[in-house]
């Protein structure tokens, strides 16, 4: 009889198959005359008290016929349960018996209904036993007495007992493992599925997903959905799947046009929502898909609902409601799976909907770049034109000079050749020679003035026109020249009392360099012309002679070549000034949009954050030393590639 046990728990595949072992136990036992009508066995834990009876026998319990019964209790209420424990924690055996009033009251501590053999009135004494081992502990029932042998063959069925139960609590740990294994196995692939959405469109795979999971899972269903909850808009995004686990179209409903109703108010306290819906409920519902869904067949949608309705379960999540629907109500382990589904699906579509969030920012932020560039290239144009204005009493004055030397020179010419028509008639060939390479001269003069004339008008359509945003090889120096007298003779049209020494200093040696010139024109401009600026300010208030010598305003201009501690070759481009220098509060502030010191009307505030992005834009550097009081230096490093 041992061996026949012992082979039943070994061959044990299951947790469930821990009742027919017990069946087994029970009929060994009476196969041995004992005269037990129940054995069974419980799992007992220490710190809650709780026993789970695995039972067999002849009684019936609750009208039930069926000799098995899985229970659980706590080992408390009753004097002889609170025995049975206290036997167990000193791994005790124990033999008892009840009668009359106290066995009526251990039935009804059990919560079980007394056997019709035991009236009220009735004298029958059961006796029993409890013989324990470290998961638990054997026990049974009889209404004869045990004997001395029968009760050392129940101690023994009792070693074998624990090595069932061993084999049992085995089982369920690898079982655990497994269902917790297949889980997190799911979960992950419900998290990269969702994580990999990158539209709307992409919702419609939910229900799929979620149905291939829940099937994983051996979750009984018949239907299954996600329900995303806009409270803004109230409504209910709705992701259905049909039977055979395809996506139906994603509805969109109103929180008043459907029978969840009543769901709303559970998902926002986060509860679970269960309700029964029969046919002519789900008719309501199809009629409301049927308004958002084209396409539809409403009586094949109805026909495929079971004629006894389906059980919903709507298990909250912090975005909405997974939805799983079958014919009998879910249990609790199931419901528990299904909720931590939830909220892996729930940690998953909030990344969705942060990336969507990112993507829509992404857009605003690219629009606002847009419109800023096209603000910008409009306020650059403005900058220019009003830097424009300012040097167009220079051009004129520069372009004057090589005018005079044409017109000059041309004067000259003119009577130079009514003179050599004369030595021609005389036939004096010699002076005819030297009057002709006179002329010769004159005409390179002119050449080359008008040539003076070309280069400033071109200068100045350069620095009109957009920038090309091409680079090419440009004389540094010659540029800084041009700017420098244009800007000196543009201020002195405007006040002829104005005066300044101009100093310069090129290194010869650099060459042409690559850059845009019409942008590094313009920063070039954009600095000679704040120092005039300064100093002609500084010049308005009377200064105290320093040194015995009385101010005079000084703008300076170098380039030279230079070798930075990172390496490589560039050049630099100082414009210096001896004006009052810039106050700490502000030193700050000079490179930022439309900060500027000029009185309202005589400055845009772009001209050196603009110059500090056209350097920055060529690899460069544009950085500015001062001091209060005696002047400032603004120099440009920029990279010889």
């Amino acid at each position: 009889a041992l061996e026949r046990v012992r082979g039943k728990a070994m061959a044990m595949h299951s947790s469930l198959d821990i009742s027919t072992t017990i069946q087994v136990v029970f009929e060994e036992i009476q196969k041995l005359g004992i005269q037990s009508f129940r054995t069974g066995v419980g799992l007992i834990e220490k710190e809650t008290k709780k026993i789970k009876y695995y039972s067999s026998g002849s009684y019936s319990y609750n009208g039930d016929d069926n000799v098995k019964f899985i229970k659980e209790s706590i080992l408390e209420g009753h004097v002889l349960l609170s025995s049975i424990y206290e036997k167990w924690i000193n791994q005790e055996d124990y033999f008892f018996e009840l009668e009359g009033k106290g066995l009526r009251s251990f039935y009804k501590s059990l919560e079980l209904e007394i056997p019709i053999n035991i009236s009220k009135g009735s004298k029958i004494k059961h006796y029993g036993y409890s013989l324990s081992f470290n998961e638990g502990a054997l026990y049974g029932w009889s209404e004869i007495a045990f004997t001395e042998a029968e009760k050392l063959i129940l101690k023994r069925f009792r070693a074998i007992v624990a090595l069932t139960f061993r084999r049992y609590i085995e089982l369920q740990k690898a079982e655990a493992n497994a269902l917790e294994a297949l889980r997190s196995a799911s979960l992950d692939r419900v998290r990269a599925e969702i994580a990999s959405m990158r539209n709307t469109a992409d919702l419609e795979k939910i229900t799929p997903l979620i149905w291939k999971e829940l099937t994983v899972l051996n979750i009984p269903f018949v239907r299954c959905g996600v329900f995303i909850m806009d409270e803004q808009e109230e409504m209910i995004h709705t992701f259905l799947s049909t039977p055979d686990g395809k996506a139906i179209a994603s509805l969109h409903l109103p929180y008043t046009r459907t029978p969840l109703v009543n769901s709303i108010e559970y998902w926002r306290a986060k509860k679970l929502y269960q309700t029964h819906w029969g046919l002519d409920t789900y008719a309501v519902f199809a009629d409301a898909i049927a308004d958002e869904t084209t396409g539809m067949n409403k009586e094949h949608y109805l026909s495929s609902v079971p004629k006894e309705g389906i059980h919903l379960h709507l298990l909250p999540f912090l975005q909405g409601m997974l939805y799983v629907g079958n014919t009998e109500p879910l249990s609790a382990d199931n419901l528990s799976i299904i909720q931590s589904v939830a909220d892996a699906f729930s940690t998953a579509y909030a990344r969705y909907e942060d990336f969507i969030k990112l993507e829509d920012a992404k857009k605003q932020i690219e629009n606002t770049l847009t419109d800023l560039q096209a603000a910008q290239k409009q306020l650059i144009q403005s900058e220019k034109m009003a830097s424009l204005g300012e040097l167009t009493a220079g051009i004129a004055h520069e372009i004057q000079n090589p005018l005079n030397f044409v017109n000059n020179f041309s004067e000259v010419s003119t009577e130079l050749i009514s003179e050599m028509v004369e030595e021609v008639d005389k036939g004096n060939f010699d002076e005819v020679k030297a009057i002709a390479d006179d002329i010769k001269q004159n005409l390179e003069k002119i050449n080359h003035h008008g040539k003076r004339a070309a280069d400033i008008v071109k200068g100045m359509l350069q620095h009109s026109r957009s920038s090309s945003g091409v680079k090419e090889p440009t004389d540094i120096n010659a540029l800084a020249d041009e700017y420098l007298r244009l800007a000196y003779h543009g201020l002195r049209a405007k006040d002829k009392t104005f005066n300044a020494t101009m100093k310069t200093d090129y290194d010869e040696t650099i060459g042409k360099i690559n850059v845009i010139p019409q942008d590094i024109g313009r920063v070039i401009l954009n600095l000679i012309t704040n120092a005039f600026y300064v100093v002609k300010e500084k010049a308005k208030t009377p200064q105290p002679p320093k040194g015995g010598v009385s101010y005079e305003p000084t703008v300076s201009i170098s380039t030279s070549s230079i070798q930075p501690p990172s390496g490589g070759r560039s050049i630099q481009i100082k414009v210096s000034d001896n004006g009052n220098g810039i106050p700490p509060k502000i030193f700050d502030k000079i490179f930022q949009p439309f900060f500027t010191t000029k009185p309202t009307g005589q400055g845009t505030g772009l001209g050196l954050s603009l110059s500090y992005d056209i350097v920055k834009a060529h690899g460069g550097e544009l950085k500015v030393e001062t001091k209060e009081g005696e002047g400032s230096d603004f120099i440009i490093h920029l990279p010889i590639a």
